[in-house]
């Protein structure tokens, strides 16, 4: 008699393999990634699930508030999460960018304290770029690194210093199809990219990173829930287990860029507090969140033109406080965001504008308590530093500087709550904003189709949040009726005509995306449902 017994869940490649590819996905690798799924990929669904609903409460008229069930953990006063690892201790200024050798050599000789090396929002993840930018930090880490663009200029690491990399994994809710993970009931689907991203570098890069005195650091990105960290948590202790690393060695950055997760700073904070250095102050995507979440709740939710969206109207104020408050309570870092101006070297005018705009914007955020903040340029380093050494000096934080109340209690977390969801500022829609917004969601998904994933558009930095911002907008603007300040409706026609009219001006050429990203931006602003990420079916249908 045969006994039948399951199958072992498999991880099948399902991509076209490059040159070098097999050095990151080696038998050994594949395997370590297909364990985590086997072991973690029903919970990501649950997950996944959990946000669904959340949603759903929030657009029937269920506000988000402060849990009762989790009040425990916030009027504990003794626990603190372990924070800065080796390397980490003084993050006062980060350079973010994606992971293609070129970006990367510029980031590690730009003189940050930190990188991070982008997998998500400023990369396009097609499987090339998913991949190769794995062996990008794979040869970095070894100090391999080395270019040579395709006009014969050769890029090569000469800083003494260079920063410590923290590598941001794709969010909870994006896949990857040229993976193809089959469980042990035999049932078949893409892999998480977040498990892939994570799984690859960790099982690659740990031991070597910890030789160099640093160590496997992430910055975790969408997150919505304590739930949601608790399972990236799980994930680093069974990695540590597996990999033979001391529990504890990873540590997470937390990125605060969606409006649940801002009810639940602390207890993300203590559900990863063995593995957690801090939390990021994500403004794009928290804008983006606060749109998504309420777009069908009636006009008093709608927000102005992108640009008049700024991090000094009531609402981010109230949410950088409170993130900068719960940080330093706990013993996390406070990371601020990243200003979107960036420098133009062969225009002075607009630099020298930059330049103001991120001083002012980092002046901000080191005199509201802020321990480090993000640059999307090189130029931007000594502008942002300068601030932050002004308030700083020799310290590499001011985690203790501000005496944080010990406990919260519940009237003071009440009128949080109001301040967090009060979005009125008192502004009108213009015609040029929702042009803008059009413009600037057609060229850079155009770029992105083409695999660039942080893409530089009239002197500011746009990435896929500032790209959701645009898109969500347009869609809450048509559906809440709205009409711009010179008495235009925003309607379907209207937009159409600025997309017709966006199509005529580019600058064609042979092979470029301009009709696919046209058609994509109708499929995410101009259709009757409303999709959660413009990422999810882009990917599906054209990566």
């Amino acid at each position: 008699m045969t006994l039948l017994t399951e199958p072992p869940p498999t991880l099948e490649i399902a991509g076209p393999l490059g040159d070098r590819y097999d050095e990151i996905l080696t038998p050994e690798a594949i395997a370590f990634v297909s364990a985590l799924h086997a072991r973690f990929g029903g919970r990501r669904l649950d997950r996944l699930a959990d946000r669904l609903r959340r949603h759903f409460q929030i657009g029937i008229g269920h506000d988000p508030s402060f849990r009762d069930d989790t009040a425990y953990i916030r009027a504990d006063t003794t626990w603190r999460v372990a924070g800065a690892g080796p390397g980490l201790e003084d993050r006062r200024v980060e350079i973010t960018g994606p992971t293609d050798p070129k970006m990367a050599i510029n980031a590690l000789n730009s003189g940050a304290r930190v990188w991070l090396a982008d997998q998500e929002d400023a990369t396009s993840p097609t499987w090339k770029n998913v991949i190769e930018g794995q062996l990008t930090l794979r040869d970095a880490i070894r100090g391999q690194l080395q270019f040579t663009s395709a006009e014969g200029k050769h890029y090569a690491v000469t800083a003494e210093r260079t920063p410590t990399i923290v590598m941001r994994p794709r969010g909870w809710h994006l896949p990857e199809k040229h993976l193809r993970f089959t469980d042990r009931e035999g049932r078949e689907l893409a892999a998480s990219g977040s498990l892939v991203d994570f799984g690859l570098y960790v099982f690659h890069n740990a031991q070597a990173l910890i030789d160099a005195g640093r160590g496997p650091y992430f910055y975790l990105a969408k997150l919505e829930s304590a739930q949601e960290a608790r399972l990236w948590d799980d994930v680093f202790s069974f990695s540590e287990r597996a990999l033979g690393i001391a529990h504890g060695t990873i540590r997470a950055t937390v990125l605060i860029e969606t409006l649940p997760a801002a009810f639940e700073m602390e207890e993300i904070l203590y559900a990863l507090r063995d593995h957690c250095a801090g939390l990021n102050a994500g403004r794009w995507d928290y804008i983006f969140s606060i749109i998504k979440n309420y777009r069908g709740r009636g006009a008093r939710f709608v927000l102005p033109d992108r640009s008049d969206v700024t991090m000094t109207v009531p609402f981010m104020r109230a949410y950088t406080e409170l993130l900068v408050t719960t940080c330093h309570r706990r013993g996390a870092y406070a990371i601020g965001g990243m200003s979107a101006f960036i420098p133009n070297r062969r225009d002075p005018e607009v630099t020298a504008r930059a330049f103001e705009k991120v001083a002012a914007d980092k002046k901000r955020e080191a005199g509201d308590g802020f321990d480090g903040t993000w640059v999307a340029h090189p130029d931007l380093i000594p502008v942002a530093r300068a601030e932050f050494d002004a308030v700083l000096g020799d310290r590499p934080n001011q985690v203790g500087r501000r005496s944080a109340p010990a406990t919260v209690d519940r009237a003071r977390e009440e009128a949080t709550a109001k301040r967090l969801l009060d979005v009125h500022i008192g502004l009108p829609i213009t015609a040029a904003g929702v042009r803008g917004n059009v413009a600037v969601a057609i060229r850079y998904l155009e770029a992105w189709l083409r695999g660039q994933g942080a893409v530089a558009i009239d002197n500011l930095m746009e990435d896929a949040a500032t790209a959701e911002i645009s898109r969500s907008q347009v869609w809450q603007w048509i559906h809440q009726d709205r009409t711009t300040d010179d008495g235009t409706p925003i309607t379907r026609d209207y937009v159409e005509s600025l997309i017709a009219e966006e199509l005529a001006e580019a600058a064609r050429t042979p092979g470029d995306r301009f009709d696919d990203a046209a058609a994509l931006f109708r499929e995410v602003a101009l259709r009757e449902e409303f999709p959660a990420f413009l990422t999810v079916p882009a990917y599906t249908k054209y990566l």
